[in-house]
């Protein structure tokens, strides 16, 4: 389903996925309210939606559609990439900056395919909608574009303000985002909070030291030392087993 305010926008898009296999229109809307009455009635499992509408807006429309059965997945199109960090907010499978060359949205619909196809795995072949359980995947904005980062590369996140840094070997990227409500979406089995302003992915923690002076620290493969704070030492000793 094709949701956007602009009608040229929506016959472009309409001629780009006429031209992509197994791909079949389902309707069209052009504001988020039109949208919700349209998904509840046709049961997509797509939905390009575009963000900056009249009333409800995109971001307004995957809200409403989460974790309700079924759900469909949401692939944004949009004109702006300073939605980007809403998007992850909502988990859409991807962002899409207008004008879409048909190349990028074959890649998003595989990626689509690709979640529903690893969701009716975990879910003995039911449909799962398109959003997993614990994030997969963060779009940053990076310069002129936005990016998507793999969650199973980044090695820590450490609070910088009203910021959060994602550091993925030499590279780090800013998000504009709590720790908490990314501590809330990562998977614990994953992902372990040290600091109130730091989390570390477990399999990149190489040791647990002590300085002497009743101070712990997480120590990293790349030899990155990250203070652990009080509150979260019996969690780290337990995941060592201590």
């Amino acid at each position: 389903m094709i949701v956007d305010d602009e009608p040229l926008a929506v016959e472009r898009l309409q001629l780009l996925c006429a031209d992509l296999a197994d791909l079949e229109l389902a309707g069209t809307a052009s504001d988020g309210n039109a949208a919700l009455r349209l998904a509840a009635a046709l049961k997509p499992d797509l939905i390009l939606c575009d963000i900056a509408m009249p009333g409800l807006d995109g971001i307004g429309v995957a809200r409403a559609l989460a974790g309700k059965p079924g759900a469909p997945a949401i692939v944004f199109v949009t004109a702006f990439d300073a939605f980007a960090v809403s998007a992850f907010d909502v988990a859409a499978v991807d962002y899409l900056l207008k004008p879409i060359a048909r190349e990028r949205l074959a890649q998003a619909i595989e990626r689509v395919r690709s979640r529903r196809s690893a969701s009716a795995a975990r879910n003995g072949g039911e449909n799962g909608g398109g959003n997993a359980p614990y994030l997969e995947e963060i779009w940053v904005p990076y310069r002129a574009e936005i990016i998507r980062l793999d969650v199973r590369d980044i090695d820590r996140i450490e609070a910088e303000r009203d910021y959060m840094r994602l550091h993925l070997g030499d590279r780090s990227y800013l998000v504009h985002q709590t720790l908490a409500e990314l501590e809330r979406r990562l998977d614990p089995e994953q992902f372990i909070r040290v600091h109130r302003s730091a989390i570390v992915r477990r399999d990149r923690i190489a040791r647990l030291a002590h300085d002497g002076e009743g101070n712990w620290q997480a120590e990293l493969a790349g030899g990155t030392r990250l203070r652990i704070g009080r509150s979260h030492l019996a969690a780290a000793k337990a995941m060592v087993g201590r």
